[in-house]
């Protein structure tokens, strides 16, 4: 359980009793965005998303076989739209930058700079061999299931699973 204020995180153990973790609450990559908006325009990123599955569905970007040929070195197929994604977010963020393009409700876009950890290379390696075995990253879970690839639903809650545990054991975590 969790009780949160401005300042300070209040959790429970395992036998219910309460700690308070000695940091304030901090998100790496908070959401700045000053102007709510209304929930019916959450209605562009549901077409956005169904528009990506479908492209990932027919690009073969879901496709288990073709993640297995990248990770096997049998193919240039996936990294070649690993390096395009790659491609188009540095040129995005250089525009973004460059043009100071506000957002849409006319709000500056703010980067933040990250820190760098030993942690993170122990993700990615976790991560990566998640991607491998099951044949699936987070962003095509979706498409995979909504392509009927029901099985994948195993990936997804073990996906959540992974986050749960995560969340559990963050503070002892190399950051």
């Amino acid at each position: 359980m969790k009780v949160e204020n401005e300042e300070f995180v209040v959790q429970t153990d395992v036998a219910g009793q309460p700690f308070v973790n000695a940091h304030p609450i901090e998100c790496e990559a908070p959401n700045e965005q000053e102007k709510p908006e209304p929930f019916a325009s959450n209605v562009k990123y549901l077409v956005v998303g169904i528009f990506f599955g479908i492209v990932f569905v027919k690009a073969e970007i879901v496709s288990w076989f073709r993640i297995q040929e990248m990770f096997r070195l049998d193919s240039f197929h996936m990294y070649g739209v690993i390096g395009t994604a790659v491609c188009v977010g540095a040129l995005s963020v250089f525009l973004i930058k460059k043009l100071s393009i506000k957002t849409l409700q006319g709000e500056k876009v703010q980067f933040h700079p990250k820190t760098f950890s030993k942690g993170q290379i122990y993700g990615g390696l976790i991560f990566g061999l998640g991607w491998a075995v099951t044949g699936a990253c987070p962003g095509p879970l979706f498409a995979q299931i909504g392509a009927g690839f029901g099985v994948i639903t195993v990936t997804l809650l073990s996906a959540i699973a992974g986050t749960w545990v995560y969340g559990l054991l963050r503070d002892k975590l190399p950051h």
